[in-house]
C-alpha cells in the first residue's frame, strides 16, 4: 500500500522579504511592512491576497494513512524556522514516495512550497522527478496536474475549471463533516501576531482531517471503497482523534455527524 498524505499549509507575510523589495529601512515595523504590501495589492487587484512567493510558512500539518494506521500530525514544533518545516515535508516525499492529496494544493500550497524552498535552497529530488531517476515518473509524478501522485481534490472535482471551484467548508460541511474551526485564512495573519502559533497550528489539523474525510468520499465515489470499507475507514480516523485529549480534536469529534 502505497502511503496517503493529505497536506496544508499556513502562511503570514513575509515581512522580512517586504523589507528587502521595498527597500524600506529597519525602523519600520512588521505589521507596517505587511499593511504597506496589502495596500499595494489593493491598488492593483481590489483585494489584499499577496502574491505566493510573499507567503512565509508558519504551519505544514499532514494526515498520513499507510497500511497499518492513521495519524495528523503538524510538522516540527511552533519555534522552528520555515525552512526546517519545508524541509521536513520534501524529506517526507523523499523517504515515502507517497501520494499526496490536497484541496487547492495546486493553486496555493505547493507553489508557495516551491517559491520559499528556493529562497532557502531545499533540495527535493524526488518530488521533482519527471522520469529522469524513475521511469514510473514520467507517467505520474508530483509535478503534472492530470497525475494521481498529486491529488489536488478541488481542482479534479472542478474538472479543472476555476468558475467550478468549491471551497473546503462547504464541501465538508455538505457531506457532515466538521468543516473549518478556530479560524480561516484571513484570520491568521492577526493569530500569529498575536502569538497563537499552536492555535494556527491546530486549526491547519482540523483543515487536513477534513480534506481526508473528503477524499475517503471521493474514494467511495470512484469505487476504490466500497460502503462497509468506507465506514470502516472513517471509524478509524474516529478511534484515532478519540484517543487524543487535545481540545481542538474534542470539539471536531462533536461537531461530526
Amino acid at each position: 500500500m502505497i502511503p496517503v498524505i493529505v497536506f496544508d499549509i499556513e502562511t503570514v507575510p513575509d515581512t522580512e522579504g517586504i523589507r528587502k523589495l521595498y527597500d524600506t529601512g529597519p525602523d519600520v515595523t512588521a505589521n507596517e511592512l505587511a499593511e504597506m504590501a496589502f495596500q499595494h495589492r489593493r491598488q492593483a487587484t481590489g483585494n489584499d491576497f499577496l502574491q505566493l512567493h510573499l507567503q512565509r510558512v508558519v504551519a505544514i500539518s499532514c494526515a498520513m494513512r499507510d497500511r497499518d494506521s492513521f495519524k495528523v500530525w503538524t510538522l516540527g514544533s511552533p519555534e522552528d524556522p520555515e525552512q526546517d518545516l519545508i524541509r521536513r515535508f520534501f524529506d517526507g516525499i523523499e523517504k515515502f514516495s507517497p501520494q499526496i492529496v490536497s484541496w487547492n494544493g495546486g493553486g496555493f500550497d505547493l507553489p508557495v512550497l516551491h517559491y520559499r524552498g528556493m529562497i532557502h535552497g531545499i533540495q527535493a529530488p524526488r518530488y521533482w522527478d519527471m522520469g529522469e531517476d524513475d521511469r514510473e515518473f514520467k507517467w505520474n509524478n508530483y509535478i503534472s496536474r492530470y497525475h494521481a501522485r498529486h491529488l489536488d481534490l478541488m481542482d479534479l472535482l472542478a474538472m479543472y475549471q476555476p468558475r467550478a471551484n468549491v471551497g473546503l467548508d462547504d464541501m465538508a460541511k455538505l457531506i457532515g463533516f466538521p468543516g473549518k474551526m478556530g479560524m480561516d485564512g484571513s484570520q491568521v495573519w492577526g493569530a500569529f501576531q498575536n502569538g497563537e502559533i499552536v492555535s494556527i497550528r491546530n486549526y491547519c489539523e482540523t483543515d487536513v482531517a477534513n480534506t481526508y474525510l473528503v477524499y475517503l468520499r471521493f474514494q467511495l465515489m470512484r469505487g476504490i471503497f466500497n460502503h462497509e470499507q468506507y465506514e470502516q475507514e472513517c471509524e478509524l480516523v474516529r478511534s484515532t482523534l478519540q484517543k487524543s485529549d487535545e481540545p481542538h480534536w474534542r470539539e471536531f469529534l462533536s461537531r461530526w455527524s
